[in-house]
């Protein structure tokens, strides 16, 4: 028998029973919301015995949806829908597992939680004093602090988690190249870069070695093939060049420029998360834990940063699967912790 968890984000949907069943499917959620009870159909369909599902979301924040109460309302209908007479918990950003219509009765608590179900796992690598986990996904990165295990965060909501730094709503996939830097480089001198999507961190990404090509994944700017030459093509597009101006070194060279303007976006954030003072005397020797498969920026930003405190990685610990769809992975351990399974 097994216990699911889900997190239905606007690109990916994630998945885990907490023990071997883990994975993310891409999932454009702003594209096809009356499909989303079909595709978790099939999902639950191929968790074996499943007893109960757990969920918990940031797909709220969809534009498809007029109100993030209205995207809840949503996803959860979905979520009850595929579930059948399963039961359903709902994971709120107060910890606690609720009915669906509990999380109804408060949505805001019930929007954007899976960061705050990720940290209390991630406190379990550092149960006593400060410390922080940074898990650097698809479109964000999450800087949260941890007290005692447990997680520290100034901000409940996705707005107040900007104000305070603790979310930087960039990613190493789906970020548009122009979002992350105005300039780059191209042939030793800086380049403006078009204000359009024409690439996105992901074709950086793949072009520097730091993503694995996806042949079958056509989820990117121009629609052709996570593949380097179509990388190499959609960077070029960024200075409005083409395959006469611009070859695989030019693209080497503008990823580079684009990866330190991505890392200094983190790095200033951490700046902001450190000085706020949760971690008292520690400086920058206090525990990080990383995670997602964004963890390579995670690690580049924590050495500019001169942290010297010990580092653990989700990826190492739990695979790199897992590590990717830590926060449905996180959930499915609380619950069945909950249920004493």
């Amino acid at each position: 028998m097994s216990q699911l968890a889900l997190d239905v984000g606007g690109a990916h949907v994630k998945f885990s029973d907490g023990l071997a069943w883990t994975g993310s499917i891409p999932w454009p959620l702003w594209k096809s919301p009356d499909q989303l009870a079909g595709r978790l159909r099939t999902i639950l369909a191929s968790a074996e015995d499943c007893t109960a599902v757990a969920v918990t979301m940031t797909g709220e924040l969809a534009d498809c949806y007029p109100s993030k109460a209205a995207g809840v309302n949503h996803i959860l209908a979905s979520v009850c829908e595929a579930a059948g007479r399963l039961p359903v918990r709902v994971y709120l950003t107060d910890g606690r597992l609720v009915s669906p219509a509990a999380a109804l009765a408060a949505p805001i608590l019930a929007a954007a939680s899976n960061w705050h179900a990720l940290a209390r796992l991630a406190g379990r690598c550092a149960p006593v004093g400060a410390a922080l986990l940074i898990d650097v996904g698809s479109t964000t990165c999450d800087l949260i602090p941890l007290l005692d295990g447990q997680p520290a965060a100034a901000g409940r909501t996705d707005t107040q988690r900007l104000l305070a730094g603790e979310l930087v709503y960039t990613g190493v996939e789906r970020s548009p190249v122009c979002a992350v830097a105005r300039r780059v480089r191209y042939r030793g001198q800086t380049c403006s870069v078009a204000q359009e999507l024409f690439a996105t961190m992901r074709d950086v990404y793949l072009v520097r070695g730091e993503l694995p090509e996806q042949p079958d994944d056509l989820q990117t700017a121009d629609g052709r093939p996570a593949t380097r030459p179509a990388a190499v093509a959609r960077l070029a597009r960024m200075i409005c060049a083409d395959e006469t101006e611009f070859g695989v070194p030019d693209a080497v060279e503008l990823a580079a420029s684009a990866a330190v303007a991505q890392a200094a976006l983190v790095l200033a954030a951490l700046g902001r998360v450190v000085r706020r003072g949760w971690n008292a005397d520690a400086g920058l020797g206090f525990p990080v834990v990383v995670s997602g498969h964004g963890e390579f920026l995670a690690r580049r930003v924590l050495t500019q940063a001169g942290h010297v405190g010990p580092l653990f990685s989700l990826a190492d610990r739990l695979g790199p699967t897992v590590s990717r769809a830590a926060t449905a992975y996180a959930l499915a351990v609380l619950m069945r912790e909950e249920s004493g399974s």
